[in-house]
């Protein structure tokens, strides 16, 4: 996958999905007003991510791009959040980070290894 546009729609649905997940596990509801308050730092948080390692250079590359975007997004929303007087408890750390990377790096390796190899034979 070459496309910049596709892998950051990826990322975008990543973040949402650590967010709604999240939210049913908590019973805190789905409504649109409740998970764009809970997305707002970590979209954020991405978009920074995203700036700060010039993702779209190099979008579907596990490294550098996808373990600069997930810590970035981790740290940057929990920052986020705090600041907007909302909780950072180490539980809730933990958590994202282990689903960020999962999947934020996740999707990249998938796509990494799905690639076709130059010089691989065909038949």
């Amino acid at each position: 996958m070459r496309s910049p546009v596709t892998a950051l729609v990826l990322d975008v649905l990543c973040v949402l999905a650590f967010v709604l997940i999240g939210r049913a596990n908590h019973a805190e509801g789905l409504a649109p007003a409740g998970v764009a308050a809970t997305a707002w730092p970590f979209l954020a948080a991405l978009a920074a991510a995203w700036l700060l390692c010039l993702a779209w250079r190099r979008p579907a590359a596990p490294v550098p791009t996808g373990v600069v975007v997930w810590p970035v997004t981790v740290a940057g929303g929990m920052a986020l959040r705090a600041a907007a007087g909302g909780g950072v408890q180490v539980s809730f750390v933990v958590v994202a980070a282990v689903f960020l990377g999962l999947v934020l790096v996740g999707w990249r390796a998938l796509a990494l290894l799905r690639r076709p190899r130059h010089g691989a034979a065909e038949g």
